[in-house]
């Protein structure tokens, strides 16, 4: 499998390696915690699942290998945090090379979605919502998670017109 990268825009999407429906796991890559959501299989919805504690890279895999299992996840999104202007940021290379190790190791095709200001985003949704802070400590991962996969879908679905 190959990795890609995503934009905002279709246009520079490669998509060949992605079957047309099934559902798509995302993470969104943090140095403690690591947000994940799921898509639907028609690709419509992405909901946040429980995010998952780092600890270290066997322990990862292991854990986003299960959860591929368990749902039928035919993709894997991870978050590619740039800065505002679309430069790197130091964690776009942990990113890369987490989406470089997961290519590696998964059967899956690895997708890098940009997620610019996506925990913002998701702090502001969960807020909206009425969560408290402590509460959205826990949470907010994940939600970054869905938004960096609910980004991709929005591209799956313009580029399939």
């Amino acid at each position: 499998m190959q990795e890609k990268e995503t934009t905002k825009t279709p246009e520079f999407l490669e998509l060949a390696d992605l079957p047309v429906q099934g559902r798509l796991l995302a993470l969104d890559p943090g140095t403690l915690r690591i947000g994940v959501a799921l898509s639907d299989e028609s690709r419509l919805i992405a909901s946040p699942l429980p995010r998952i504690e780092r600890r270290s890279w066997k322990k990862l895999l292991n854990d986003i290998r299960k959860l591929i299992e368990e749902y039928d996840a035919i993709g894997l999104v991870i978050g590619l945090p740039l800065e505002t202007d679309g430069s790197e940021s130091p964690m776009s290379a942990e990113a890369r090379n987490m989406a470089h190790k997961f290519r590696l190791s998964l059967q899956i095709p690895v997708f890098l979605q940009d997620e610019r200001v996506t925990s913002y985003e998701a702090k502001g949704r969960l807020w909206e919502k009425g969560v408290d802070l402590i509460k959205s400590r826990d949470l907010v991962d994940s939600e970054a998670a869905a938004i960096i996969l609910t980004d991709f879908l929005s591209i799956l679905k313009s580029a399939s017109k």
